[in-house]
């Protein structure tokens, strides 16, 4: 793609920052613009002003690198004709803070990071913006701010690691490093190996190198036509990578032109391609949770059900890590998203809808046009698929009566039903206490509880003990269920957003110790196998919840936030007046 360069007619084009660079009442403000540096002279006044919304944080390896690559964006921009000013977000590394009081940070900074970009976006009136994120909440964040500032806007992300390797040379991700934990702690892996696992299963800046949320939210991405072929999976220290930072540079003056906004993108059937695409590629559970609350925020009616009816109809051809020892530079070499969306298309059957439009300027069709498949035993055609259903699934019953979720895909093949006795923790550190003092055995179904996006709150991710129960050799025989959620690295028969969770007296806080429990994979049931006037005596005896944060951010996202099952956005202003005036 070459260099594009336009001379704007102000006459023709409209722009937002007109707002703050036309007439006489703004010259105070256009003093400030020309204090900034960036407006040069005055015929940069007519530009169109690119917001460059960028996430480089130093504490996070997906991130270190994007200074260096909002450099390369700003000088493209400009070399396009627009006026390009550049702004961070905040970021939390899932994997830095999992474990800890940090991980209940993690989901709420995704709320944090969409309104601090719609406040940039909006208070300084931006033509178009160019979003860098990479990691876990920052790119969902990012495309809330998109839907709903709904100002013209393209992705790049900041690409995957390498994989590591470890002490046999294998490749590895950070999954591994969790599994080894449990491994160590188990006396099946020496220290010395442990030691050098490590320190070698991230060797370079990028996002961790399997199939997690950062890099299934940045391959969907693709999908949902916000980004640039192979944004998901050129690696962070390729110079594809970097060409992909020119070209989307480029692309926003030109989205800008055209005046192609993100909801004209983010329609009904992009979000069942996005999941389609999901389903195809077994990604995290928490895209559910993330693709829900991008739904809302562009105005797109899109529930569960939903998700489960993309599931039941799309086949799974790609496993990657965790679900394999594929990784992201594997996918890549096999033709990346591109190679999985045209087997989709080429399926027929209304399972994708090519003909939408993207920011490339192109459909999605045009955009994969003659991609295939380099390597089928990394992305299979579909007649090979590993199941003729998505790697992601809904289960719902008495549970989890407004539904839960589960990666079909990182299940043991042999795996479709599981019955077994509940061992109930009120907290991820009691489980993970509880699970390394021996209270789990094969036949368990470990209950973590009071984890959801009030209970938790923050609904911090479950990896920790399902690492451990991996770690262990336990992944056939033990089952856990939360209403908490799981990092993209987990695998095994873990069902997870549990919903309505038990801080908001979901039937989750009814399990006892000694309940048996029935997992159905082909159903897509879970239930407590408990009578109904049994649970009924039990809920008359359920002591009320009592809020675990009183103060500061987190206290306030616990008072404003939703169920797993609505994306866990925050109740909005309709809402928030009927609960008023229930209180009067």
């Amino acid at each position: 793609m070459g260099t594009l360069s336009f001379s704007f007619d102000t006459d023709k084009l409209q722009k937002r920052s007109d707002e703050i660079t036309k007439g006489v009442n703004r010259a105070p403000g256009r003093s400030l613009l020309y204090a900034t540096g960036r407006i040069k002279r005055p015929a940069d006044m007519d530009k169109p002003f690119i917001a460059v919304c960028n996430s480089y944080i130093e504490i996070v390896p997906g991130h270190v690198h994007l200074r260096e690559l909002a450099d390369i964006a700003k000088e493209e921009i400009r070399k396009a004709g627009g006026v390009p000013f550049e702004f961070n977000t905040i970021g939390v590394d899932d994997g830095i803070a999992m474990g800890h009081i940090g991980m209940r940070y993690s989901l709420p900074s995704r709320e944090l990071i969409a309104d601090a970009a719609e406040t940039v976006i909006n208070a300084h009136w931006f033509d178009g913006v160019l979003f860098m994120p990479n990691c876990d909440k920052i790119t969902p964040g990012m495309l809330l701010a998109a839907a709903r500032t709904n100002v013209p806007a393209v992705f790049v992300s900041g690409g995957p690691m390498k994989a590591g390797l470890d002490p046999h040379g294998k490749a590895i991700t950070l999954s591994n490093m969790f599994e080894a934990v449990g491994a160590f702690k188990d006396g099946k892996l020496s220290r010395e190996d442990f030691l050098e696992m490590e320190q070698n299963a991230c060797p370079s800046c990028g996002s961790c190198a399997g199939m997690f949320t950062a890099n299934s939210m940045n391959c969907l991405m693709e999908a949902l036509g916000m980004a640039l072929p192979f944004n998901g999976t050129a690696l962070a220290i390729s110079k594809q990578r970097r060409e992909l930072v020119r070209q989307a540079a480029r692309r926003v003056v030109a989205v800008v032109k055209q005046g192609l906004t993100p909801r004209e993108i983010m329609t009904k059937e992009a979000f069942d391609d996005i999941y389609a695409v999901d389903m195809a590629m077994g990604g995290s559970t928490n895209t559910v949770l993330h693709g829900l609350a991008i739904a809302h925020e562009a105005g797109v009616d899109y529930t569960e059900k939903d998700i489960n009816r993309i599931a039941k109809r799309t086949p799974h051809i790609a496993k990657i890590a965790p679900s394999s020892h594929w990784t992201m530079e594997d996918v890549h070499r096999a033709g990346g998203m591109p190679a999985i969306m045209n087997e989709l298309i080429e399926m027929g059957g209304n399972v994708f809808h090519p003909d939408r439009p993207s920011v490339t300027g192109k459909t999605i069709r045009e955009n994969v046009l003659g991609h295939h498949s380099q390597d089928e035993a990394v992305i299979r055609p579909v007649a090979k698929a590993y199941s003729p259903v998505g790697g992601l699934a809904v289960l719902y019953g008495n549970i989890a009566k407004n539904g839960s979720v589960i990666k079909s895909a990182g299940v043991d093949p042999t795996i479709t039903t599981f019955t077994g006795k509940a061992v109930c923790f009120d907290s991820h550190d009691a489980a993970v206490k509880g699970i390394d003092g021996g209270a789990v055995k094969k036949g368990d179904v470990v209950v973590i509880r009071y984890e959801g996006p009030k209970g938790g709150p923050g609904m911090p991710e479950i990896l920790n003990s399902t690492a451990d129960i991996i770690g262990r050799g336990l992944e056939k025989d033990v089952a856990l269920i939360t209403d908490g959620r799981f990092s993209g690295a987990t695998h095994g028969i873990c069902i997870g957003h549990v919903s309505p969770e038990a801080a908001s007296g979901g039937e989750i806080a009814l399990i006892r110790n000694g309940d048996r429990i029935h997992i159905d994979l082909v159903r897509r049931t879970v239930d407590l196998l408990v009578s109904d006037e049994e649970l009924r005596q039990r809920r008359r005896e359920l002591p009320p919840f009592t809020p675990k944060v009183k103060q500061g951010y987190l206290a306030r996202y616990q008072a404003l936030v939703t169920s797993a099952d609505t994306g866990g956005v925050m109740i909005g202003y309709d809402q928030l007046l009927k609960a008023a005036n229930k209180l009067q």
